[in-house]
């Protein structure tokens, strides 16, 4: 009989530990109820509660995705689609969980797919393809706002999907592969073009390259015939003055000689007469003479001598 009684409250034991121990793991918080009303909240570690008085509820505090079901959304351009999203959310209050919302999954799909609605509606399609990081921030801020009274924390939405009908997927491959038709055929005129533009351009710059050697072949030219120019007069000039050097050498000389010689007037008058017999060689015809040496001249009796032949006359002037 000890025994029994004795195995009976070893049973209550248990009972009564297994009712009253709980542990609340790192990433969880409870809230504990005490007949019915809220307590405390218990962090994570071992807690000891009152059998059948006191219940307490774990949440998960970590981050937890909802998947929303795919839509039939209508744009703004009467396109139907279909579009479905992704909410991560992350508890921050488990009391208000537990107590401001009866489930908050659906509750916080319903709301995703409202405003998803929403936001699409609002838009045209090719909009609507092109703008998902701006739909998902919008989305986001609006879900974060209605779930604040949940103690929930939106941290992003995702959209997975938007899918057009397939004849509109159809038109769309056909616009986009003349999209690119035409971006193939502008880049080969601009090819093209470029092409022709540097053809040009290198041939330009051949021509102007012609061009500044034949110039500067002239000008090599040019600068050599003048050189040669100024060469040849320099050549004639120093003929020149050699020549007039050499003339006004002789001249002294003679000039030395004839005053070495003491010569005598009428010596002079008839070397004057010789003279000018040479400078009219002939040809002249009248000589005219200054009066001072005409009359010296007419003492000599060799002055009708140089003059006899016909058809020279000299005239004496004052």
């Amino acid at each position: 009989m000890p025994f029994i009684v004795l195995i009976a409250v070893f049973a209550l034991l248990i009972v009564y530990l297994s009712f009253s121990v709980k542990i609340v793991r790192p990433y969880q918080r409870g809230v504990i109820e005490r007949l019915g009303r809220f307590k405390t909240s218990a962090e994570p570690g071992l807690r000891l509660l009152v059998p059948f008085i006191d219940r307490m509820v774990l949440v998960d505090m970590r981050e937890q995705v909802v998947d929303v079901p795919p839509q039939e959304v209508i744009t703004s351009d009467n396109v139907v689609v279909s579009v479905d999203a992704v909410v991560y959310y992350e508890p921050v209050d488990p009391q208000r969980l537990i107590y401001n919302v009866a489930s908050f999954i659906i509750a916080v799909t319903k709301l995703a797919q409202t405003n998803l609605r929403n936001l699409i509606g609002d838009l045209q399609l090719d909009q609507a393809l092109t703008s998902r990081d701006s739909i998902n921030a919008s989305l986001r801020s609006i879900l974060d706002d209605a779930t604040d009274t949940w103690g929930v924390r939106v941290k992003r939405v995702e959209i997975q999907r938007i899918d057009p009908p397939a004849d509109v997927m159809s038109a769309m491959h056909e616009q986009m592969k003349a999209e690119r038709t035409r971006r193939a055929t502008v880049t080969q005129a601009n090819g093209e073009r470029e092409a022709a533009i540097t053809r040009a351009e290198g041939q330009r710059q051949a021509e102007i390259l012609a061009a500044e050697a034949v110039r500067q072949r002239e000008i090599l030219h040019a600068e050599g015939q003048a050189l040669a120019v100024r060469e040849l007069a320099e050549a004639e000039r120093f003929r020149r003055e050699t020549e007039a050097q050499g003339e006004a050498d002789a001249i002294r000389l003679v000039y030395a000689a004839i005053h070495d010689g003491d010569p005598s007037n009428d010596l002079i008058a008839i070397k004057y007469l010789e003279a000018l017999a040479k400078v009219a060689d002939g040809k002249a015809t009248k000589i005219f003479l200054p009066a001072d040496t005409s009359t010296a001249l007419g003492s000599l009796a060799g002055v009708a001598e140089l003059f006899t032949r016909p058809g020279h006359t000299t005239d004496a002037t004052d």
